[in-house]
């Protein structure tokens, strides 16, 4: 068999050797008299580089579930970010085998002004999904985000919380091959993190390829197949759930 067609049968995600360099500005212009007292502070590229991603290679097989821990600055939503498309790398290579729906920053591109109605319409067209699916979905997605009462509210008056869980219960509706979460089962009371659970399950049970990023240990341990342990931008451990959470918690 050919080597090429072999590998894109089993791997949903190949990562190469990739870095990501952010440059933190020292002094920020923000007044108009700084402007003109110090007009070239506008082109200076003066700060400190700041390397959120060094040498992260990794690959997960289609079907895997996969956790990410490490603290917070670690480089695991970076890392996110990349195989979403929102970063680019500043070297390396990433490939990406299947489509692809990312849980990340939800509620982000919601129109405060629209209702949750139209919200649903909205943030599922830029999802992927058409008209006459969420025609039959609005209803069990207004249902499932706990906001029906206030379907024709618009969610500009809604709480974080409710626009959270809104912006999930349209996402988990996208068909795809790969799934990134960052954090997302955090979102709501305990009723609201068991039923996010359960659809992470179904996912999994689907054969879906999952990135699952989170603080909760316990989570991680129960439904990862893998963990990937990022310190600092570089990738320390990569193996056995336990094992890798043993030595996570260990460093700490």
């Amino acid at each position: 068999m050919n080597t090429k067609n072999k590998n894109i049968e089993e791997y949903a995600i190949e990562v190469n050797d990739i870095d990501k360099v952010f440059y933190i500005p020292d002094e920020k212009v923000t007044s108009f008299k700084s402007y003109f007292l110090q007009p070239w502070k506008l082109f200076s590229r003066a700060g400190h580089r700041f390397e959120a991603l060094s040498d992260i290679s990794l690959k997960v097989k289609k079907g895997e579930c996969i956790g990410i821990i490490g603290r917070n600055g670690s480089g695991k939503s970076t890392l996110l970010k990349i195989l979403a498309g929102i970063y680019e790398q500043d070297k390396g290579e990433v490939k990406i085998n299947g489509s692809l729906v990312p849980f990340l920053e939800l509620g982000v591109g919601f129109n405060p002004e629209l209702s949750a109605r139209e919200n649903i319409f909205l943030n599922g067209t830029i999802l992927g999904m058409k008209k006459s699916f969420l025609d039959t979905k609005v209803e069990e997605i207004l249902e499932f985000a706990e906001v029906k009462e206030f379907a024709d509210t618009p969610t500009k008056n809604f709480s974080s919380g409710m626009v959270v869980r809104l912006a999930f219960s349209i996402a988990i509706q996208a068909k795809a091959d790969i799934y990134l979460l960052d954090e997302v089962l955090s979102v709501g009371d305990i009723g609201f993190k068991k039923k996010s659970m359960q659809k992470m399950l179904e996912l999994i049970n689907n054969e879906a390829t999952i990135i699952y990023v989170s603080h909760d240990l316990e989570s991680v341990k129960n439904i990862a197949d893998r963990v990937i342990w990022i310190q600092q931008g570089k990738l320390m451990g990569d193996g056995d759930p336990a094992d890798i959470i043993n030595q996570f918690t260990q460093s700490l």
